[in-house]
């Protein structure tokens, strides 16, 4: 993989409303945004977030189709969630290699820079990131910045 290459992690997971409760408590986050319906029926949304923890989950699982050999996350550089992702939703995810790094003293791994973006409702075969006048597209939920490791 080269700096600069792409990679449409094709599958979707649609967010189910019992998983991801179940996933927020694992999580041991308590915060009543992700749990309290009747307070957040009445709030911004009107409805629960999903807990940026199990967003960042989803797209990492979905990642594994085209970086199945990526075995360790080395570092998380930095990351945001751009927008708020619900219960019905359906998750999908791309990939930029952002840069390759040699390991010093290593001939058997190597290190990758990056880029993972998801998105809600919207397949990434386009691999949307800005629309047109600059601005982020809608439908990106996720940008996570990280090094992995991967066997050469």
């Amino acid at each position: 993989m080269r700096p600069g290459e792409r990679i449409d992690h094709v599958d979707g997971m649609t967010v189910e409303e019992a998983e991801h409760m179940i996933a927020t408590r694992l999580y041991q986050n308590t915060a009543k945004v992700h749990f309290n319906l009747f307070s957040e029926s009445q709030g911004r949304f009107g409805k629960r977030l999903i807990y940026g923890g199990h967003v960042i989950s989803l797209a990492r699982a979905l990642s594994f189709n085209g970086l199945g050999n990526a075995f360790h996350v080395a570092a998380i550089n930095g990351g945001r969630h751009a927008a708020p992702l619900f219960a019905g939703n359906t998750v999908f995810a791309w990939s930029e290699v952002v840069e390759k790094a040699e390991l010093p003293g290593r001939d058997d791994v190597g290190a990758l820079r990056l880029r993972l973006m998801a998105t809600k409702d919207a397949p990434c075969a386009a691999f949307p990131k800005k629309q047109d006048d600059g601005k982020p597209d809608p439908a990106l939920i996720l940008e996570l910045d990280y090094w992995a490791l991967l066997p050469r």
